[in-house]
């Protein structure tokens, strides 16, 4: 099966008793057992409590693993919810991380401000060139985290060339694919040997359910995962893994739809007097375009540019929105922007981000589905209005 086909009918068969064609809320803490530890077959396998199995969870489990061609899934309250399974289930006190340099706010967080106090070393580097990753591997590294693109400068790593340095010195490597969404990028086929998602984003896409979800082929690491899943007990409940379902059966379109959006807008802004700078991998002046080509299916629906002003210039901008809304998060149906200075990457020292290039004029576009002619004429109204201000300004100083 293909992607759009495998998100509307792997696992989903008829329901068995009531012939229901969507799958059924299993809406159940605990389940009755026929006798003591035995218990009652299900069309998924056996269950008896919530938090180990439940059998609308299976199915988001298996769909999602499918769509990453990985063989085993599993799902969370939240992508933190994930990296925290995940950081449990295999690092040690005294052992070594090595991240992006412009990973996730929530990420950077999670194990500047969490795991450091267990002694949980964490180095930050620049993904886009693999040989900075060989030089920061330490004989105490074990686990390697990579996003691609990246959030929020969208800059890519070659994957391949990557996996092939950490399994040469025996490194797990685990690839965040959010921003992508397995419609566009497999990175299990390029020999990762974990994926992450926050399935909060492009995997449910209508911004009405948190979540997070892990995919491997390993089978060592699969029962360690369950076994931690299980155990710490942040699991998708059954009413979000069905919800995120609901989402996935439009994941092809949706996806078609947000690049094409994306890539005119991309265009747009390059072109505007009003921008200093656009980031998006779908244009030539991005500088892994080549990679972006060779490596994705498409180039999503994320574009970060940097307006020409300051922080009173970018205010101005927003105000004069009227269809993108001023929210973090991404992946939705609906047109969100966000200033990641103030807001996803916060968490991030003035320092770092500086370093990074996260100004206060950098902007973090997450392109929705709605008409693009409207998507266009907003930006281009908020634009004129910050450009027409220093037009005047600058006459009335001259």
């Amino acid at each position: 099966m293909k992607s759009a086909t495998i998100s509307i009918h792997e696992s989903q068969k008829p329901d068995g008793e009531y012939g229901s064609v969507t799958t059924p809320i299993h809406q159940t803490s605990t389940f009755a057992q026929h006798a003591p530890a035995e218990m009652m077959e299900g069309t998924l396998g056996k269950y008896d409590y919530s938090r180990s199995g439940n059998p609308t969870r299976s199915v988001l489990e298996n769909v999602l693993a499918r769509l990453e061609n990985g063989k085993h899934g599993f799902v969370f309250a939240s992508g933190m919810a994930a990296i925290t399974n995940l950081a449990l289930g295999f690092l040690s006190s005294g052992d070594h991380v090595i991240l992006g340099d412009d990973v996730y706010g929530g990420t950077f967080r999670l194990f500047d401000k969490v795991f450091k106090r267990f002694d949980i070393e964490s180095s930050y580097v620049d993904m886009t060139v693999p040989n900075n990753i060989a030089k920061a591997i330490k004989s105490n590294t074990k686990m390697l985290i990579l996003e691609t693109p990246t959030n929020p400068l969208l800059k890519l790593a070659d994957i391949k060339a990557i996996t092939d340095i950490t399994t040469k010195y025996k490194v797990m490597s685990v690839v965040d694919n959010t921003f992508a969404s397995p419609i566009l990028q497999r990175p299990l086929d390029l020999g990762a040997d974990i994926i992450l998602h926050s399935t909060t984003k492009y995997i449910n896409g209508h911004s009405d359910v948190v979540g997070g979800a892990l995919i491997t082929n390993n089978e060592e690491y699969s029962e360690s995962i369950a076994f931690y899943q299980n155990t710490i007990g942040a699991t998708a409940d059954p009413l979000a893994s069905w919800l995120t379902l609901r989402g996935l059966k439009t994941l092809t379109l949706r996806m078609e739809r947000h690049n094409k959006n994306a890539k005119i807008l991309a265009e747009f802004l390059e072109g505007h007097d009003g921008v200093e700078k656009v980031i998006y991998p779908g244009l030539a002046s991005h500088p892994q375009y080549e990679l972006a080509k060779k490596q994705m299916d498409d180039f999503g629906g994320m574009i970060s540019f940097y307006l020409k002003g300051d922080a009173e210039t970018t205010k101005k901008f927003f105000s004069q929105l009227e269809y993108f809304i001023l929210a973090e998060s991404l992946g939705g149906v609906e047109s969100l922007i966000e200033i990641p200075a103030v807001m996803t990457h916060a968490a991030l020292t003035p320092e770092a981000r500086q370093d990074l290039g996260i100004s206060d004029t950098l902007i973090r576009l997450s392109v929705g589905i709605e008409d693009i002619e409207d998507l266009k004429s907003d930006l281009e109204q908020a634009l004129e209005s910050i450009t027409e201000n220093s037009f005047l300004q600058r006459k009335a100083v001259g």
